[in-house]
């Protein structure tokens, strides 16, 4: 049987807890780890796993760490996943625990995920015999290159796992409130790098060479046609170019330039289109400018789409532990490697406000503060959500 009040036992749990998150969150924004390197905070996460007595795995995906807890009941298992690498960007909040390695910032706020998910493995591991089935924790590596998911679930992170459950700090939101959206939330991620190759000359006689430059301009700017004349306007995409690199002084032609680009589509239709597109126009300049192109397209995530069968329950567990928090909102073009585990097991990822009053942050910024109540608030919501999507 469930305790009478399960809100009150766990807002009592996080409450006695809550000091502890907010040290290792603060430890862990002070030495941030990139992408595969998180060595030292997937030994935080080992050990304080260690001491709430939680089996767990290490090395999984290369950094990662699975805990699993074990209910009183048979039933699903219930995956919860964090992120725990940070991004190569200089700190300026100067906080009294800033980042003390240069060029390294958690500005995104996955040491706020990982501090909650840690939370979580608390709090559950006390409400282990009211569950029907398993909570298996998920604290994964690399996940701003889109690399770290693939690569647990190959260790084996998704076997055995019937549902999934994510969740993202939101600066954009105001700490206290939460937010869902329905179907593909996030975009599908694809890279591309093209080498345009002329022929190097003098710039005073261009009719000598082959310019890679003219040829690569010409590229960006029909890239851009992708998405205004061959993807639906219904269908959100984007297609940017993110480096242009080519030339070294004001009087060579080069001998080639280096683009690196991105897309993001809602729709695998749009996907495919984009694609398409871009190999053709890439094709097409070698036929129309003289020059050699060597394109690399990669497909990174696919969208990340919200299942209801774990969105509905884990919103109304929100609205039963914290109240009327919850808000509807729109997809984002931003993308999100959860989606590897969302297309293999119905999955969620749960908006959680970190905003602080008073400012205005985003995320990727180098002045990026959430506000720490995040944490517990957000402890409560996805420890509701597991207890009663297992209960």
């Amino acid at each position: 049987m469930l305790p009478n009040d399960p809100a009150r036992r766990i807002r009592d749990a996080v409450a006695a807890v809550e000091p502890r998150l907010l040290a290792l969150r603060r430890d862990i924004h002070a030495h941030p780890e990139l992408a595969f390197e998180e060595t030292r905070t997937a030994g935080i996460v080992a050990a304080e796993l260690a001491r709430l007595g939680i089996p767990h795995r290490t090395g999984v995906g290369r950094t990662g760490v699975v805990g699993m807890i074990e209910g009183g009941r048979p039933g699903p298992t219930l995956a919860i996943r964090a992120d725990m690498d940070a991004l190569p960007i200089q700190e300026e909040t100067g906080l009294p625990f800033a980042s003390t390695r240069e060029g390294r910032m958690h500005a995104c706020g996955h040491d706020i995920h990982t501090a909650t998910l840690l939370g979580v493995a608390a709090v559950l591991k006390e409400l282990a015999p009211q569950l029907a089935g398993r909570v298996a924790l998920v604290f994964q590596p690399a996940e701003e290159v889109l690399e770290g998911a693939a690569a647990m679930i190959a260790d084996g992170a998704a076997e055995g796992v019937d549902l999934a459950l994510g969740f993202h700090n939101q600066p954009d939101m105001p700490v206290g409130r939460f937010g869902y959206v329905r179907g593909a939330s996030l975009a599908a991620s694809d890279r591309f790098d093209l080498v345009v190759r002329g022929r190097s000359g003098h710039a005073a006689h261009p009719y000598a060479a082959i310019d890679p430059i003219v040829a690569a301009a010409s590229f960006v700017a029909d890239v851009q046609t992708v998405v205004s004349r061959e993807i639906k306007p219904i269908h959100a995409a984007v297609v940017t170019i993110g480096s242009f690199q080519g030339g070294t002084t004001y009087n060579i032609i080069p001998e080639r330039v280096h683009l690196k680009g991105t897309v993001r589509t809602l729709h695998a239709e749009s996907r495919d289109l984009a694609e398409a597109a871009i190999r053709r126009l890439a094709a097409g300049l070698e036929t129309a400018m003289r020059v050699a192109c060597a394109l690399d397209y990669r497909r990174m995530v696919p969208p990340l789409v919200n299942d209801d069968r774990v969105l509905e329950p884990t919103i109304a567990a929100v609205r039963r532990q914290l109240g009327d928090v919850v808000e509807e909102g729109e997809p984002s073009m931003g993308s999100e490697d959860f989606s590897a585990f969302a297309a293999l097991v119905p999955s969620f990822q749960l908006r959680i406000g970190s905003g602080a009053p008073g400012r205005e942050d985003r995320l990727h910024n180098a002045r990026y503060q959430p506000d720490e109540g995040c944490i517990g608030l957000g402890v409560q919501a996805l420890a509701r959500a597991a207890l009663d999507i297992l209960a």
